[in-house]
């Protein structure tokens, strides 16, 4: 059965564990940390197989395979435990690469390690599925099935179980939208204006002076008198006024936005979990609560 890296699986698989991510956990064996995990190594039909494991500087540089049986996860303190697992075992182990295709004489290999003499390659058919006949069979890459050895693939949890209590918290959060706009026009308004200026008129004043004194007296000798056709000339002037309309900036207006924080405040009911234990006969149970 080919095995597969589980984002080339499915892309997606993180949405299957409620967005958890396995790879990038660390990894302890006992009490020391070991490395991380780099991978996960699926088969045909998504199920868990191996993790690859990067021992960082345990074993510098070198990436193994530790079969899914052989790995307890906890969610709480976000690691992986490598049941039983050696440094002497570690060194024994074949290399994974990223490029490297894992076939079944490479599993074998893996196998070998992890199994360390304590089960060969046959069973007993009685213990494989109930089987009514009593006898041997050989595992071979055309018979064998990961079921087999559940010591390595099992997925059960044989050291202990975690029961996750919840509860509701009430988180405050924001979004922003719209609530109105203000627009800002202009339009014109006509009014009627009054405007005044000074004008000049000129205007011709003619007064008759009677002649008094000498003048009144003697007689005229020159040659001006009676001469008929005699005119006096004056150009008379006058301002016309001119009234024309000027724009000027009379004020100006500014647009801008300030704003205002307020607090909003809501109530409601949350849920809580809470740990029943209901005791059935005389187990001893130690309660750390």
């Amino acid at each position: 059965m080919a095995l597969h890296k589980i984002k080339d699986f499915n892309p997606d698989y993180k949405e299957h564990f409620g967005d958890r991510e396995i790879k990038g956990l660390d990894v302890y064996a006992a009490d020391e940390k070991i490395g991380s995990v780099d991978d996960v190594l699926v088969d045909d039909e998504g199920r868990f197989r191996y993790l690859v494991i990067n021992t960082g500087a345990w074993i510098v540089g070198k990436k193994v395979l530790l079969p899914i049986g052989r790995a307890q996860v906890d969610d709480n303190a976000k690691r992986v435990y490598a049941t039983n697992l050696t440094k002497a075992q570690v060194e024994a182990l074949p290399e994974f690469t990223n490029d490297l295709i894992v076939d079944y004489d490479h599993e074998e290999r893996v196998r070998g390690v992890y199994r360390d003499g304590s089960m060969p390659l046959q069973q007993d058919v009685s213990s494989i599925g109930g089987a009514p006949t009593m006898g041997t069979v050989t595992m071979d890459r055309d018979t064998y099935t990961y079921d087999r050895e559940p010591d390595l693939y099992g997925m059960n949890d044989q050291n202990g179980s975690t029961l996750k209590l919840y509860e509701e918290r009430l988180v405050a959060g924001k979004t922003r939208q719209k609530t109105g706009e203000a627009v800002i026009s202009k339009h014109i308004e006509t009014e009627t204006a009054t405007a005044s200026v000074a004008v000049e008129k000129e205007r011709v004043v003619i007064e008759r002076m009677p002649v008094s004194g000498s003048t009144a007296t003697m007689p005229t000798t020159g040659t001006d008198a009676f001469k008929e056709g005699e005119v006096a000339r004056m150009d008379v002037y006058a301002e016309v006024p001119e009234f024309h309309k000027e724009a000027f900036v009379r004020e100006e207006v500014k647009v801008s936005k300030v704003v205002d924080t307020e607090n909003a405040t809501a109530q409601e009911q949350l849920r809580r979990e809470e740990l029943d234990v209901n005791i059935d006969g005389q187990p001893i149970v130690e309660k750390n609560i």
